[in-house]
């Protein structure tokens, strides 16, 4: 018992000093025993702490110019949202907490092992720090039903999802961000992109909206300078400005920072990819060598990656007032979304790519996606708030909401067979996803083929 205290211990210590310390301590110690040289292999790990360094500190420059923008435009409009969402960065820190969290490593370690062994998956996790959207769901069950074993099993049932989503999405990473033999099966973005899958199926049905193709690249096409990732940002960013009441010296800046985010971020996602490559073409070789699969092993990486793409981070930066109106406008909607406003890319990054970069489509897609997150959102503000008043993150009596993870299907399904507290609920929910996850499975498959098509032509 001493040993497994002190196992949790450093677990638990090593984790509570976030992404970029933990992401390069395990990259660099996995690249040294896959047989990477050490010091390319420290390199690689520092490269990746740079790069979630940098992203923080883009995230939270949003996050201190987006979030009054965003409760300003509110406040203009006459509405009053109760409930005011942390977003991911608060509700990850709450999930860490919990009990269910520092068994949820090894347990999805070992899920995935054996989902590996047995080729129910080909995608191997190495994104430890995402395992928190894993141990949520069992947080969440244990907190509200109260059942050890229930919590667990929450975690073993959201590892086994996300190890085939991970297998769902590597043909997207392959084909559109050019990312072979990696995979995103974490969070909001994987857990949502079922749901455009299903929207680009009823699109392409539609006669002349099927033919509507918008992109950042069509842009700079058409009007030159003015369809330029660094450009977009900076209108977009003074147009958000604006419509929070802000005068020309408040709409400019935010304009500006905006056009710092467009340009910053796919550098920092530049130094995480330079970190993982070694890793990766190592794990590569290893697999190649060793299965005569190797080919479809995936390598699970953290979502951030996705975040480099301009029309990732012009959709982000668009569906900041989008989601604000959506839950203005939303029938019975309590939520205030503002911790993951500056992170809306996370929901939409694999959307984008299931529409081959198609702004257009991904509005839309992303529209249906954040519908659904805050209408789950809403229904999980009991649960959420539980799982922080027994980890001491909250007083009884208190209300919190985060959408990401608050907002998943997958957490909410699964806890609601065990609570039964919303069946309607329940019925609905599993019945649309159910049908998006068809859809999901019909769409990686198609796109695997175009891609092995291209390859034999080739």
């Amino acid at each position: 018992m001493g040993f497994l205290n002190a196992c949790a211990f450093v677990i638990t210590y090593i984790i509570d000093m976030g992404a970029s310390v933990m992401l390069p301590i395990i990259i660099a110690i996995l690249s040294i025993c896959i047989g990477v040289k050490p010091g390319k292999a420290i390199r690689a790990g520092l490269m990746i702490g740079v790069g979630f360094v940098g992203m923080g500190l883009i995230v939270d420059m949003m996050n201190a110019n987006m979030g009054p923008a965003a409760q300003a435009m509110a406040e203009r409009l006459g509405v009053s949202l109760s409930i005011v969402e942390v977003g991911w960065p608060g509700m990850s820190g709450i999930t860490w907490g919990s009990v269910v969290a520092t068994i949820a490593i090894p347990l999805a370690i070992v899920v995935n092992l054996i989902m590996f062994a047995t080729k129910l998956t080909r995608t191997i996790n190495i994104d430890i720090w995402n395992v928190w959207h894993i141990a949520f769901t069992g947080a969440i069950a244990y907190a509200v039903t109260g059942k050890l074993w229930i919590g667990l099993l929450g975690v073993v049932f959201h590892s086994a999802i996300t190890y085939k989503l991970g297998d769902l999405w590597a043909p997207l990473l392959s084909d559109y961000f050019g990312m072979d033999g990696l995979t995103a099966p974490h969070g909001a973005s994987a857990y949502m992109a079922p749901v455009a899958c299903a929207v680009d199926a009823l699109i392409d049905k539609i006669p002349g909206l099927n033919k509507i193709n918008i992109s950042v690249e069509r842009l700079q096409e058409r009007i030159g300078v003015l369809g330029e990732p660094v450009v977009i940002g900076a209108i977009l960013g003074t147009i958000i400005g604006f419509l929070a009441g802000y005068d020309p010296q408040g709409a400019l800046p935010l304009g500006i920072k905006m056009a710092g985010v467009m340009v910053l971020m796919p550098r920092m996602i530049k130094c995480i990819m330079d970190g993982l490559l070694p890793i990766s073409e190592r794990a590569k070789e290893i697999m190649h060598s060793r299965f005569s699969e190797g080919e479809n092993f995936h390598i699970g990486l953290d979502p951030a990656l996705l975040l480099g793409d301009s029309e990732v981070v012009t959709a982000g930066i668009l569906f900041i007032p989008i989601t604000l109106i959506i839950a203005i406008l939303m029938p019975g909607n309590r939520i205030l979304p503002f911790g993951d406003l500056a992170t809306i890319g996370f929901f939409i990054a694999i959307a984008v790519a299931v529409h081959k970069g198609n702004l257009f489509r991904t509005l839309i897609s992303g529209s249906c996606i954040m519908i659904m997150t805050i209408w789950i959102t809403n229904q999980t503000v009991p649960w959420t708030t539980a799982l922080a008043v027994s980890v001491g993150a909250l007083e009884e009596g208190g209300t919190l909401a985060a959408m990401d993870q608050g907002g998943c299907p997958l957490t909410y399904i699964f806890t609601q067979i065990f609570t039964q507290e919303n069946i309607p609920g329940l019925i609905v929910i599993a019945a649309i996803y159910a049908v998006c996850m068809a859809f999901a499975v019909r769409h990686s498959k198609a796109r695997a083929a175009e891609i092995a098509a291209e390859e034999a032509e080739a």
